[in-house]
C-alpha cells in the first residue's frame, strides 16, 4: 500500500435508495464466473476479455429505458474476433450482443450474457471516387464521417440527431434515418455494399465479383431459403402491396421484408436484409456507402405557431416547396430546450400551447439559393405566426451561428426533456410515423392520450415525413407506474395501426419495447416470415434474442431501469452517450456516461452490499483518477453535465484534513515552487531518460501515482529565469505569462525566442504594447489545484490571483492577456466559485482575454507574414473549446502557414495540466487516433497554444508541438 492513497470507502455514497428491484444480485459482485472468463481469455487474450463487475456494470446501461448486465465484455478487434466468438457461443448455447455506441434507443446494445464492444477498433473512412462514395468502418462515428467527407463536398445521407455520438454501424443495423434522410436518403437506399459475418462465422462481402457464388458455396441451405422466401412473397400480391405500401413511410419494425423484392440475387437480399436488422442476423463489419451534395447554402428559419395543429398544417406547404427538412417542436419542448447552451433564456415563458417549425432550404448554387429564398416567401406570406417572446424572429437566415442554434437545440430534443423529467425518473423515448397529411390529426390524438395517463405532453419529429417522437417519464420501481405505462402503449400502438396505419417505429427499429406489437402492425403472415429469416440465418439463435422478435407479449415490461438520484450535477443525465466520443478516457477505462451508471448502480444498492465494495475498488482509477477534468464532457452534452467536475468533487471527498493544508501551503509558496521545479528541470538535462523514469517510478510506487509525475521524453528544459522587461506605461494590456510558461522553455529550435519574449515583441510590433508585472512569479489560475480537488488551495490562489490582477489592470481599465488557453479558462471563469464576495465583484470588471483572441483581433491587422511556412496541423485544445477560440487559432495557423490540416480526431490529448505526466497511459489512449493522423502526414509546424498539451502532443507523436505565436513571431519579422 502506497503512503498517500485515497482509501476506496471514501467514495462510498453516504446514503443509497436501494435496494432497488434492478440492482446487482450479491452473487455477482465476483464478476464473469471464472469458467467463462478462462474459456475466452483461452480463445481472444486477456486484454480482450472484460470481467469485473464494474466492467460490466458499465455497459449495461444504453440510452433506452432498459438495462440488462451481461455475464462477460469482449473488445473485439478484428474479424476474426467475432467469428470466434460466435463460434464459442454456438458450441456453449450462449447469446451474444453487438454494442457499438450505446446510443440506442430500445435496448438494442444490451445482452445478459456475451455483449462484444465493436466501437474501439472499428474506425476509419476511405474516400472514393472523389467523395461520392465512402468505406467506413463500423464503429465510426457519423459525425467524424462527415467532417471527413465535407472536405470533398459530401455528406452521408442519414442524419440522425445523435450525429456526433452514433456510429455508422448502429445506423446501418438501425436503419437510422434522421431530419433530412426520410425514406429516400437512408441507408437501405444509399448502401452500396457491406461485409457482414454471420452467426456461422461465414463472411460475406456483397461487393466482391464473385459474391453470389462464395456466398452459395458458403451457406448453401441459407441462399436457397432466401431465394425461396423471395418466390414466396413475390407469388403473393397482396403481401406484395402490403409490403410496398409500409414503405412509403419511414418503417423501421421488424426485418426489411422489401429486400426480396428489391434484391435480384441472393447477395442481394441479404445486403437489404442487414439493414434494419439490429444485430439479429449478422455483424456488419464494413460499408460502402453512396454520398450525398454537402450543398453549402442554408436558408433556415424556427417559425412560431399559436398550437400544434396550425404548425402540422403548414408541413405540407413547405415540403411542397421543396424544403430539405421541416422539424416539429411542441410547447413543452421549445420550453424544454431553454436548458440548451446558446438557446433563448426567454424560452422557458413561452405560452405551452405554442409550436415551432424548423425549416431548412439547402442549395449548391447561388441561383438555387435564391429561388428557395422565394419559395420560402411564397409560403410565409400570409401565414399565421405568433411571436411570444422578444427572442422570436420568424424570418429565415443565413447566418451560420443561429443556424447551428436552432439545430442544437432541436437535436438536444430528447436530453432537454430529460433534464426537465422529476429526478428518479426513467425516460421513454418513442417515435412512430403517418402519412404526413394526417400529421396535424396524430399530434392532436397523441397529445389528449398523454394528458388522458397523466403525462406531459413533449413532442417532436420529422414532421416532413410524418415521423413523430414523443418522451414519458415514469417511475420503473413503482408497480403502478409500470401498469401506466403498460396500458399506454397498448392504447397508443392500437391508435397508430388502426387509426393511421402507422408505422410503430419509423426510424428507431423495433428493439425491446415494440417486439410485442410486431404482429399487430405487421399481420401474421408477415410476422410469420421474419420468423422463417431469423431462423434461417441464426438457427442456434445465438443473436440479441427479443430484440426484434419476441413471442412474450409482456416483453417491452421486463429489465426496465430504475434512475436513482445521484449528486445533483450528474442525476439530469439520460445515458444518451453525447459525451462519450470527446471523452479522452474513452477507450483506456470509463466514460463520463459509464461513470454516472457506475454511481447509479451503487446507489441501487443496499449499504452493506459486496456489489458496491468491488465497484469502489476499481471506480478510483477507473472513474475518478483517469478522468481528465477537462469537461468536454459538459460541451458535448446538450444540456451541460459536466462529469468532469463531478470527478474533480469526489477527488475532494478523498482528501484528508492533512492533504488539504499542505496543498494550501504549496499555494502559499507558489514561487519557491516555480523556482524549484526549474532547477529541477536543469539537472535533469543532464541526466538520462531511462534513470529519470526509474526513479518517478520508484516514488510513485511509494507514495501514490496520481500525486507523483511519471517521467517522459517530452518533459523540456527550463524557461528563463527572467521574464521580458517591459513598460507599464503606455501599455495596451497587461500581460500575464501562465506558470507553465515560466517553468517550461519552448521546443528545443534555435529560431524561436521563448514565448514570452515572442509575444511581448509581436505585440511591440503591431503597435499594441504589454507590460508584464514584475511581481507575476508565484501566481497562478488556480488550476493546478482544482483539478485535483484541492479546495483550500484552489480558494487561496484564485482570490490571490485576482486581487493581483485588479491592481496590474488598474481596476479592470487594462486587458489582462493568458498565454495558455487552459489558464485563460481557469482565471476567466474556474476560479469564479470560489472568490470572495468582494473578489467576485473585482473579477467581473476584469476583461481575461486569450493570447490567440488577442493576436488574431489585435495583432494581426498590423502583421506582415514575410515567410510562410507551406504546411501546418493544429492541435485545438480542449479549453479552446470551452472558450469558443478554435476559429482564432485556426486564423492565426492560416497566416503563417500555406496549408492548414485539422485532424479528424482532434479531441483533449487527456494531458490535463499535470494528468498526462500522472496517468501518461491517458494522454496514448486519448490521442491515438489524432496521432496516427498526424504522423501519416508530414508538416513544417505542429501547432496549440498550450504549453502542457504540447508536451502531451510531442509525446505521443515525437513532433516538435509549439504555440502558435512562436511561429507567428517568426514569420512576420521585419526582412
Amino acid at each position: 500500500m502506497t503512503l498517500l492513497d485515497p482509501k476506496p470507502g471514501m467514495l462510498r455514497p453516504h446514503t443509497t435508495q436501494g435496494p432497488s428491484v434492478d440492482r446487482v444480485a450479491d452473487s455477482r459482485a465476483p464478476g464473469t464466473p471464472d469458467v467463462l472468463r478462462d474459456a475466452l481469455v483461452a480463445r481472444l487474450g486477456e486484454h480482450k476479455v472484460l470481467h469485473k463487475i464494474s466492467d460490466l456494470v458499465r455497459y449495461a446501461s444504453d440510452a433506452s429505458p432498459y438495462r440488462m448486465v451481461p455475464r462477460v465484455v469482449v473488445v473485439a478487434e478484428t474479424v476474426d474476433d467475432v467469428a470466434t466468438v460466435l463460434q464459442f457461443a454456438r458450441e456453449n448455447r450462449r447469446h451474444v450482443v453487438f454494442r457499438a455506441a450505446g446510443t440506442s434507443l430500445n435496448g438494442q446494445a444490451q445482452g445478459d450474457d456475451i455483449l462484444v464492444d465493436v466501437r474501439r477498433d472499428w474506425t476509419g473512412v476511405e474516400v472514393l471516387e472523389g467523395g461520392k462514395k465512402a468505406r467506413i468502418q463500423p464503429g465510426t462515428t457519423v459525425g467524424r464521417t462527415n467532417i471527413t467527407l465535407s472536405r470533398h463536398g459530401r455528406l452521408m445521407g442519414p442524419d440522425p440527431a445523435s450525429s456526433s455520438a452514433c456510429t455508422v454501424g448502429g445506423v446501418v443495423a438501425n436503419n437510422a434515418s434522421g431530419m433530412t434522410a426520410g425514406t429516400t436518403r437512408n441507408s437501405y437506399r444509399l448502401l452500396s455494399s457491406l461485409t457482414v459475418v454471420l452467426p456461422s462465422g461465414t463472411v460475406v462481402n456483397t461487393a466482391a465479383p464473385d459474391a453470389e457464388a462464395r456466398f452459395r458455396a458458403a451457406e448453401p441451405e441459407l441462399c436457397a431459403t432466401l431465394l425461396a422466401l423471395k418466390g414466396e412473397i413475390e407469388r403473393d400480391s397482396a403481401l406484395v402491396a402490403r409490403i410496398r405500401a409500409k414503405y412509403e413511410l419511414k418503417n423501421t419494425s421488424g426485418y426489411r421484408l422489401d429486400a426480396f423484392l428489391d434484391g435480384s440475387d441472393a447477395v442481394g437480399i441479404l445486403r437489404g436484409l442487414m439493414v434494419g436488422s439490429q444485430g439479429t442476423l449478422g455483424f456488419i463489419a464494413e460499408t460502402v456507402f453512396h454520398t450525398v451534395p454537402l450543398d453549402e447554402k442554408p436558408y433556415t428559419a424556427l417559425l412560431f405557431f399559436p398550437d400544434l395543429p396550425s404548425a402540422a398544417a403548414a408541413v405540407p406547404l413547405f415540403n411542397h416547396a421543396g424544403a430539405r427538412a421541416v422539424e416539429l417542436m411542441d410547447g413543452n419542448t421549445l420550453r424544454a430546450c431553454a436548458e440548451v447552451q446558446g438557446v433563448p433564456d426567454d424560452w422557458r415563458n413561452l405560452p405551452l400551447d405554442t409550436a415551432a417549425l424548423l425549416v431548412e432550404f439547402r442549395a449548391a448554387s447561388e441561383d438555387d439559393h435564391l429561388a428557395n429564398q422565394r419559395a420560402a416567401a411564397s409560403v410565409v406570406t400570409g401565414m399565421e405566426l405568433v411571436a411570444p417572446v422578444p427572442s422570436v424572429t420568424n424570418s429565415f437566415v443565413t447566418d451560420p451561428r443561429l443556424v447551428h442554434t436552432y439545430w442544437h437545440a432541436r437535436e438536444a430534443f430528447m436530453t432537454a426533456v430529460g433534464k426537465a423529467r422529476p429526478t428518479g425518473t426513467t425516460l421513454i423515448t418513442e417515435d412512430f410515423a403517418v402519412p404526413p397529411s394526417r400529421l396535424a390529426e396524430a399530434c392532436e390524438a397523441l397529445s389528449q392520450m398523454q394528458q388522458r395517463y397523466g403525462y406531459a405532453a413533449a413532442v417532436a419529429g420529422h414532421a416532413a415525413h410524418g415521423n413523430l417522437h414523443f418522451l414519458l417519464a415514469f417511475d420503473a420501481a413503482r408497480p403502478d407506474d409500470v401498469e401506466r405505462y403498460a396500458a399506454f402503449m397498448d392504447e397508443f400502438c392500437a391508435m397508430v395501426i388502426d387509426r393511421f396505419d402507422g408505422s410503430l417505429k419509423a426510424e428507431h427499429a423495433t428493439g425491446r419495447n415494440m417486439t410485442p406489437f410486431l404482429e399487430a402492425e405487421w399481420g401474421a403472415r408477415a410476422t410469420e416470415i421474419m420468423w422463417r429469416v431469423k431462423q434461417a440465418f441464426d438457427s442456434h439463435g445465438v443473436l440479441a434474442p427479443g430484440v426484434v422478435l419476441n413471442r412474450d407479449p409482456g416483453a417491452h415490461l421486463q429489465h426496465l431501469k430504475t434512475i436513482p438520484t445521484i449528486e445533483a450535477i450528474a442525476d439530469p443525465c439520460i445515458e444518451c452517450g453525447f459525451c462519450e466520443p470527446v471523452c479522452p478516457s474513452r477507450d483506456l477505462t470509463t466514460t463520463p456516461r459509464q461513470r454516472i451508471v457506475l454511481r447509479r448502480e451503487m446507489m441501487r444498492q443496499p449499504a452493506e452490499s459486496p456489489v458496491t465494495d468491488k465497484l469502489l475498488e476499481s471506480y478510483g482509477y477507473d472513474a475518478v483518477d483517469t478522468c481528465a477534468g477537462d469537461s468536454t464532457c459538459k460541451i458535448a452534452c446538450p444540456v451541460g453535465i459536466d462529469t468532469g467536475a463531478m470527478m474533480k468533487q469526489f477527488r475532494h471527498q478523498r482528501h484528508g484534513g492533512l492533504a488539504e493544508r499542505n496543498a494550501e501551503r504549496v499555494a502559499e509558496h507558489f514561487g519557491a515552487v516555480e523556482s524549484s521545479v526549474r532547477v529541477a528541470l536543469g539537472v535533469a538535462e543532464h541526466v538520462g531518460d531511462r534513470l529519470l523514469r526509474g526513479a518517478t517510478s520508484l516514488a510513485r510506487k511509494a507514495v501514490t501515482s496520481d500525486l507523483v509525475p511519471e517521467w517522459i521524453n517530452a518533459i523540456p528544459g527550463p524557461a528563463p529565469a527572467h521574464l521580458p522587461q517591459t513598460q507599464r506605461e503606455g501599455a495596451a494590456a497587461v500581460y500575464f505569462v501562465a506558470c507553465v510558461n515560466r517553468i517550461f522553455a519552448g521546443p528545443e529550435d534555435g529560431e524561436d525566442l521563448p514565448l514570452p519574449e515572442a509575444v511581448v515583441r509581436l505585440s511591440e510590433r503591431a503597435g499594441h504594447p504589454l507590460w508584464v508585472p514584475p511581481d507575476l512569479v508565484g501566481s497562478c489560475c488556480a488550476t493546478i489545484w482544482h483539478s485535483k480537488g484541492y479546495d483550500d488551495g484552489n480558494a487561496f490562489m484564485a482570490n490571490q490571483t485576482v486581487e493581483q490582477a485588479w491592481e496590474w489592470t488598474d481596476g479592470g481599465r487594462l486587458p489582462l492577456v493568458v498565454d495558455a488557453s487552459s489558464c485563460t479558462l481557469g482565471i476567466g471563469h474556474e476560479i469564479a466559485p470560489y472568490l470572495t464576495a468582494e473578489n467576485k465583484r473585482k473579477h467581473e470588471r476584469l476583461d481575461v482575454v486569450d493570447s490567440l483572441v488577442w493576436a488574431a483581433g489585435e495583432l494581426l491587422p498590423h502583421l506582415t507574414a514575410s515567410q510562410k511556412v507551406d504546411s501546418a496541423v493544429i492541435h485545438p485544445t480542449c479549453s479552446m473549446r470551452h472558450l469558443g477560440d478554435v476559429e482564432q487559432l485556426d486564423e492565426l495557423a492560416r497566416f503563417v502557414a500555406h496549408e492548414v490540416s485539422v485532424p479528424v480526431y482532434a479531441e483533449c490529448c487527456g494531458f490535463a495540466g499535470d494528468r498526462g505526466m500522472l496517468h501518461k497511459e491517458l494522454t496514448e489512449s486519448a490521442t491515438a487516433h489524432e496521432a496516427e493522423e498526424v504522423l501519416a502526414g508530414s508538416y513544417d509546424a505542429y501547432l496549440s497554444a498550450n504549453r502542457t498539451c504540447e508536451i502531451g502532443m510531442e509525446h505521443v507523436t515525437g513532433r516538435p508541438y509549439q504555440s502558435v505565436l512562436l511561429l507567428l513571431e517568426r514569420v512576420t519579422r521585419p526582412l
